[in-house]
């Protein structure tokens, strides 16, 4: 029985957190601005073994923790698939994407057996890593032809079926580790790769923290669903025009691998998102850890800046480093904050490769 491995990484995403579900609003509303991020695939992510099975779903995953989670198991019939993914829960993400290939194109089962070394729930895309495992492993076991969009439509359908109000960002992860600027004009995405032109040492924080990405998202999508008065404006205005001015600015700093105004320019990301954001949602954006991270003395001159991840709130903080030797010290200042790092390598893109 044909096995083949498969690698996703999880998403980091640089710039422009929020801004991808934002920008589908202008469907319904033109006034909203389209939405602009920047986003990675981490340095870590899922390793997965993958086989077919002729009329079952198995899924088996190990945590990083060494948690071992499963084997769980579903007949591949699209009414199992549909009650799993709304049932809620670790399998639902892929029970979802699984439902939706089945629908369209008859696929038979799969045996995945998966180790992560991602982070779960800290704001790198751990859920949209194992949705895309998922399109594309039945993308390779059955021949489907599915292109990287595709499996990404697949991945965020499938995440979106669970009650996840995520936006597209999130399966990007499915480029790989190559930054990609985002565009998310109503239904429509525009993924532009970037080129860096000299490498970035950064720093990816899991807080070791709690919060309710769920409630998040829900509170900044009623922001733009509802007038909420001054609150609805400033999450309008933070994730639109200010969103856009701070991403083209970024955009040409990272392709020029300007780490130094890539840090500077997460600052100030940071205290805009702060000013105008924060407010919809205090319970969980205040992010006392997060902020206690952010404004360490003692790594300040080891750091050109630094932001939230992903839906912002206590789950991970990221740091660009002056350099290497920076980043060796910066991880060991950061252990006395009971947190745990992850290193993030943005690589130097030659044009001519």
């Amino acid at each position: 029985m044909e096995k083949i491995q498969l690698f996703v990484p999880g998403r980091l995403c640089l710039f422009g957190e929020h801004s991808d579900w934002a920008g589908e609003y202008r469907v319904f509303d033109p006034s909203i601005e389209a939405g602009h991020c920047i986003a990675i695939g981490t340095n870590q992510g899922i390793n997965a073994t993958i086989q077919p099975h002729p009329n079952q779903f198995i899924i088996t995953s190990i945590l990083p923790t060494g948690e071992v989670i499963g084997p769980h198991a579903v007949d591949m019939s699209e009414d199992v698939l549909l009650h799993e993914a709304k049932k809620g829960g670790f399998f639902s993400y892929s029970a979802g994407v699984a439902y939706y290939l089945r629908q369209k194109y008859r696929v038979g089962g799969l045996i995945i057996h998966n180790r992560m070394n991602l982070p779960i729930k800290r704001g790198i895309s751990s859920s949209a890593a194992i949705c895309v495992l998922t399109a594309r492993a039945f993308n390779r076991i059955y021949q489907l032809g599915l292109t990287i969009r595709d499996e990404m439509e697949y991945a965020y359908l499938g995440e979106t079926f669970t009650g996840s109000e995520c936006g597209r960002m999130d399966q990007v992860c499915a480029y790989g580790r190559v930054p990609v600027f985002l565009t998310f004009d109503g239904d429509k995405m525009k993924v532009e790769k970037l080129s860096p032109q000299k490498p970035i040492s950064m720093v990816i924080v899991d807080l070791k923290s709690g919060k309710d990405t769920r409630k998040i998202l829900a509170d900044l999508n009623k922001c733009l669903r509802e007038s909420l008065g001054k609150i609805s404006e400033d999450v309008r205005y933070a994730l639109g025009l200010r969103n856009k001015e701070i991403l083209f600015r970024a955009k040409q700093a990272i392709n020029e691998g300007d780490s130094k105004r890539v840090g500077e320019l997460m600052i100030e990301a940071q205290q805009v998102f702060d000013e105008f954001v924060q407010p919809a949602c205090p319970e969980e954006l205040t992010a006392p850890k997060l902020h206690r991270v952010l404004g360490y003395p003692k790594i300040k001159h080891l750091i050109w800046g630094g932001k939230g991840v992903g839906s912002q709130g206590d789950g991970s903080a990221q740091f660009v480093a002056k350099g290497e030797n920076e980043r060796e010290e910066l991880i060991e200042r950061l252990k006395e904050l009971d947190v745990e790092c992850f290193k993030l390598n943005i690589e130097a893109i030659n044009d001519d490769s």
